[in-house]
């Protein structure tokens, strides 16, 4: 606190957690603008099998959207930094955005169609819905990130960047967004294009583009400066992956929307190899904050 008075400017519009602020800030969205009427009608094209699928999907996201938004916390609480403060107060923001999207597709989208084919209305929270692998995932992350409240070392910190910003959201969130903008986008013959739900995943994947970016970035600086062992960095995050695309492999099961399980835990291994590129080859550079939507939407 006493650093508030202490006469100097701590805002720094060069730093990249600043930048990285700035455009949370000017790209803002809300989940209640995005039209569903479409999607509400379009919905009933789906065949059952398909039906079932998305709605297994979307709760995966959904809840892992709230576990994030709950997970978060610890890094705001132990992060010194006024512009790296001035991020997370945005991600955090964001974060509470994408459960309330999901949150309002379900109730206005899959619970009325739902009644429409005579099906009793399901939980999107019923732990049936998660496999092994993804409990465990989530499981693993919430322990990395209530850890800084005891220990908030530089491997303690790499850690939690590692569960939360490079696997959740660099790897298995950004394979479901591209599984589900793929499938529903209207490229894929007999699928119904379901506009708000692509739109409503654009957005969340922008805004995850940004999170990764900034985790990626003090990641990068924790291996650059020695604080952390980069081969224990490897070692966690092939562990991670591995667990992700077993996860992936899990929820994509039987898929009939045009993207196999295979592909997708081959996306899913792709990112991790970027991800890894990223941080520990010198000749690469984490991407500038303009460049961050397009990480989003590849």
């Amino acid at each position: 606190m006493t650093d508030a008075f202490d006469g100097a400017d701590r805002i720094d519009t060069d730093a990249r957690s600043y930048r990285y602020y700035r455009n949370a800030v000017e790209r803002h969205w809300d989940p209640a603008d995005v039209d569903l009427s479409q999607d509400r009608v379009r919905i009933a094209a789906l065949d059952d099998a398909t039906f079932d699928q998305l709605k297994g999907v979307l709760a995966l996201f959904g809840a892992g959207e709230e576990a994030v938004t709950e997970d978060l916390a610890p890094l705001g609480v132990v992060l010194s930094d006024l512009n790296d403060q001035l991020f997370v107060t945005t991600q955090l923001y964001e974060e509470a955005k994408h459960a309330d999207f999901f949150h309002r597709y379900w109730s206005t989208v899959i619970g009325p169609e739902e009644d429409s084919r005579g099906n009793t209305r399901t939980n999107p929270r019923d732990p049936n819905w998660y496999s092994d692998a993804y409990v465990e995932l989530f499981e693993r992350t919430e322990a990395a990130m209530h850890r800084l409240l005891t220990d908030d070392g530089p491997e303690a910190r790499a850690e939690a960047f590692c569960h939360y910003h490079l696997t959740i959201e660099g790897i298995l969130a950004q394979t479901g967004y591209y599984g589900i903008q793929t499938s529903f986008d209207g490229s894929v013959p007999g699928v119904p294009e379901l506009p708000g739900l692509v739109e409503g995943f654009g957005n969340i994947r922008a805004d995850e583009g940004r999170h990764v970016g900034f985790g990626m970035a003090k990641l990068e600086e924790l291996v650059e400066s020695g604080a952390v062992d980069p081969d224990h960095i490897t070692g966690l995050t092939t562990e991670l992956a591995m667990l992700t695309q077993q996860a992936v492999s899990d929820a994509a099961t039987e898929n009939r929307t045009g993207v196999t399980s295979d592909e997708l835990t081959e996306y899913a291994a792709t990112k991790h190899s970027e991800r890894m590129t990223q941080i520990l080859d010198e000749d690469v550079e984490i991407p500038a904050v303009e460049e961050l939507v397009d990480i989003g939407t590849e």
